[in-house]
């Protein structure tokens, strides 16, 4: 019998083929969970293909649970706002999102698409870990009630510092994407939880050739804290 693993992935942007083939890597099984901290859509060639992957791997008995990102609520803000806040998710990915679909507006991506982005929560809390697409706000005394946040926040390591906030954190690790940096990064910070309680693994899988030292699809094996990658296709 399998023993049962944690794994999370961020920021997927689309790369459909490259979140398969990592899937592969980590030999993900039907007792393993996974969790993906947002950014399914935009940039990439394929998000259409990432939902129906994992459309197929939930209908299959696969414990995959996502959070939402900003780029999932760039895209409900163009499907239920208006031209301007279209042109914003337009310009940040969504024209390739509308391709995979082989629509023209954010209203022609099916319900099924739509209704799954909508309900997605913002972040998960285990044992030792705080799931979540972008950080959290510790300057809060709730930070799990600041979902703005949770989408957009960037340079947030210094509030660390604050007691309260490690306090409050009791021992977990937070585990989030959005902001990308190198495999190299992400890996001295999974040496480095106990001095910096939180860990960065969106290693830009959408930017492979764009940016230095980017390209790479990070799972985080939580359970045995090991770090695995695959670079984007093509």
């Amino acid at each position: 019998m399998s023993v049962s693993r944690k794994f999370a992935i961020s920021d997927i942007h689309g790369c459909n083929e490259t979140f398969g083939a990592l899937l592969d890597q980590i030999a993900f099984s039907t007792s393993d969970e996974l969790y993906i901290l947002g950014d399914l859509i935009d940039r990439g060639p394929n998000s259409k293909g990432v939902f129906d992957r994992i459309f197929r791997l939930q209908a299959e008995g696969y414990q995959v649970t996502c959070l939402r990102g900003n780029h999932e609520q760039l895209f409900l803000d163009a499907y239920h706002g208006d031209a301007g806040q279209e042109s914003i998710w337009l310009a940040n990915g969504g024209v390739q999102t509308l391709r995979s679909f082989d629509v023209e507006h954010p209203a022609d991506v099916p319900e099924e698409y739509h209704s799954f982005m909508f309900n997605l929560p913002y972040f998960v809390e285990l044992e030792d870990y705080i799931l979540v697409h972008a950080g959290l706000n510790l300057k809060r005394h709730f930070p799990l009630m600041d979902p703005k946040s949770m989408l957009w926040i960037r340079r947030w390591y210094t509030d660390f510092a604050n007691n309260r906030a490690v306090e409050w954190l009791n021992n977990r690790v937070i585990v989030h994407g959005h902001s990308p940096v190198s495999k190299d990064t992400t890996a001295d910070m999974l040496l480095l939880t106990e001095q910096l309680p939180a860990l960065n693994i969106d290693n830009g899988c959408a930017f492979a050739g764009k940016r230095e030292g980017l390209g790479h699809l990070c799972a985080v094996d939580l359970t045995n804290r090991m770090l695995y990658w695959n670079q984007m296709e093509g």
